[in-house]
């Protein structure tokens, strides 16, 4: 049995990646170059979506109710997996000691549940902000919010030269990778110095330069974080160690 899964997750996984490839390419940056063709760039806006605009240009009746429905339901699932993926990431980091045990506790039915709690407390504050203090508190966190996607993935794009360069120090071979991503190293290069200007480009905008002032002092307390507790754990095991011996 786990040799089929692993056949099968060789198989599946360059394939979810090539796949998810081509539908960002498709369905964001096809979506934004038709929408920039239909709409003259002052007529862009905020007040009402693209989309409705282009579809009342077509003459289609009833456009911003249908989409009005779309958006509010692609809202709900959004916020459904990211209170599971927040819920999720806080029991992880308990788990691993790193947040307070209390995140890890489970229910009867292997729930975490204070992890969710505080979590959807989290997101009912932050749309409180949306509707209390739009113009400033709310327009901070969606540009906090951004700077953690792009921090993010240049993370990811670190992470993965770090792994290469790692994975044939210790005399690895390149053929062992189920999948290598193409054109290595300036993929992840090229993905790291973009992301790096947008960082960049978020000092040079009023409205977003708050995500620098909190987005970066709060990267430094997590990694600060982090490294206090592996710390304490790797002085708490040769301890433990002498204890069971």
């Amino acid at each position: 049995m786990l040799l089929v899964r692993r056949r099968t997750r060789i198989k599946v996984v360059p394939l979810a990646i090539r796949t998810t490839v081509v539908r960002l390419i498709v369905f964001f940056v096809g979506t934004v170059l038709v929408l920039a063709a239909l709409i003259p760039m002052e007529e862009a806006g905020i007040v009402k979506s693209p989309f409705v605009q282009v579809f009342e240009r077509i003459g289609i009746p009833y456009a911003a109710d249908i989409f009005n429905f779309v958006i509010l339901t692609a809202i709900l699932s959004a916020a459904n997996s990211g209170l599971y993926a927040s819920g999720r990431m806080l029991w992880s980091l308990s788990n691993e000691k790193t947040l307070p045990a209390c995140f890890s506790r489970l229910t009867r039915r292997g729930i975490p549940l204070i992890a969710i709690s505080v979590s959807m407390l989290g997101g009912l504050l932050a749309l409180a902000s949306s509707i209390v203090a739009p113009d400033t508190v709310y327009v901070a966190l969606s540009a906090i919010s951004g700077f953690t996607v792009v921090a993010v993935w240049l993370s990811i794009c670190a992470s993965h030269i770090a792994f290469r360069r790692h994975h044939l120090r210790y005399g690895r071979s390149l053929s062992e990778l189920n999948y290598r991503a193409p054109w290595f190293p300036f993929t992840p290069i090229a993905g790291f110095l973009l992301c790096l200007l947008d960082c960049i480009g978020l000092a040079f905008d009023p409205a977003q330069r708050i995500a620098l002032w909190c987005g970066l002092p709060f990267v430094v307390v997590c990694y600060d974080a982090y490294y206090f507790t592996q710390r304490q754990q790797t002085r708490q095991l040769p301890e433990e160690l002498n204890d069971v011996t």
